[in-house]
């Protein structure tokens, strides 16, 4: 971003609740933010000031491995003190409400909630009881707004975007679209900076109203796997299924899994993305998962950045991001 730029836009929003509420705009100043603060990782004192003095609470009501890591480390390196509760250590499980955890954390001087819930409206219900800032860390299968900001991050960094616009790009989300929080998040992010996105999966999991959000819906992996110049491979939500969606998991991965076969056929350059965890021989075959063009692990390295970036704004820091770095280092 240039300074000119930086100098006329104000973040807005104190909370990332989801990417729907978010313009084109604060996407391009939330994702330019996220590639200033990349270089954070490789330098010799991996933390920059930004949020000095500030208290960053994990609230985790759901398993999580990558996000929550990614937020505790994105919080530390800001600075930020950081509180973890999960489910099983919060006061919820002797049936203190959601809403009364929450003040009742704030109360100790947090500045952020980062929450994770299974419930669809968590995040939004909490921002409406707290004074201090929100980030959803994924609610039900409502949203999941840093997957999708860290995934239009790494098709952006990978394909030369550096500006982020995703004009003349075709995105497949291939799997379970019916309960997936991230294939609505990625799918606000990439039709907003302008690249075209194929739903692809069985008719009992990618419903037609997604039609209405202006994708493409397929039902053939075949059909669209030369043109794409990015696959997502989501997660068969298993947990979330009230019946049997397709015959079985070998009927599944026969007809969408991204196997040798098929990559075999898409475009040289083209990225290969799961937000993770994978069920390999499933959605997505091993050799593939762990090929070069697959950006799985880059995709966890870029949501460091990206969570840095959210949590950085919501809290409505200003200063260069390479001063504070320098800072750092002089601080070190």
């Amino acid at each position: 971003m240039s300074a000119k730029r930086r100098t006329q836009y104000v973040w807005p929003h104190r909370h990332i609740l989801n990417l729907g509420s978010l313009t084109a705009e604060d996407l391009h100043h939330i994702l330019e933010t996220a590639r200033g603060f990349e270089s954070v990782s490789t330098r010799s004192v991996k933390k920059v000031p930004a949020l000095r003095g500030k208290v960053v609470a994990n609230l985790f009501f759901e398993p999580s491995t990558r996000t929550r890591s990614s937020f505790y480390l994105a919080a530390s390196r800001l600075s930020a003190d950081v509180l973890d509760f999960t489910a099983t250590s919060s006061s919820t499980s002797k049936g203190e409400t959601l809403r009364d955890t929450a003040r009742n954390i704030e109360a100790m001087g947090v500045d952020v909630i980062v929450v994770r819930h299974q419930q669809s409206g968590a995040a939004k219900l909490l921002a409406g009881s707290v004074g201090c800032s929100v980030v959803n860390a994924g609610d039900g299968q409502h949203a999941h707004p840093t997957q999708g900001l860290l995934d239009v991050y790494t098709i952006g960094r990978q394909l030369g975007r550096d500006d982020f616009d995703f004009s003349g790009l075709r995105v497949a989300i291939v799997g379970d679209i019916a309960h997936s929080r991230v294939a609505r998040s990625d799918i606000s992010a990439l039709t907003k900076l302008g690249a075209k996105v194929l739903l692809v999966g069985p008719a009992t999991l990618v419903p037609g109203a997604f039609a209405e959000l202006d994708c493409e819906l397929h039902h053939d992996l075949d059909e669209v796997l030369e043109s794409v110049d990015a696959v997502n491979m989501l997660r068969v939500q298993f947990e979330r299924l009230t019946g049997p969606a397709f015959p079985s998991a070998r009927e599944y991965h026969k007809l969408f899994g991204l196997t040798k076969a098929r990559f075999a056929r898409m475009k040289d350059n083209v990225l290969v993305m799961h937000p993770g965890p994978v069920n390999r021989g499933l959605e997505i075959d091993g050799e593939v998962a762990d090929g070069p063009n697959s950006m799985i692990l880059q995709q966890v390295t870029n949501g460091l950045a990206v969570r840095m970036a959210a949590l950085f704004l919501v809290q409505g820091a200003s200063g260069a991001i390479d001063d504070e770095a320098q800072e750092a280092e002089r601080d070190a």
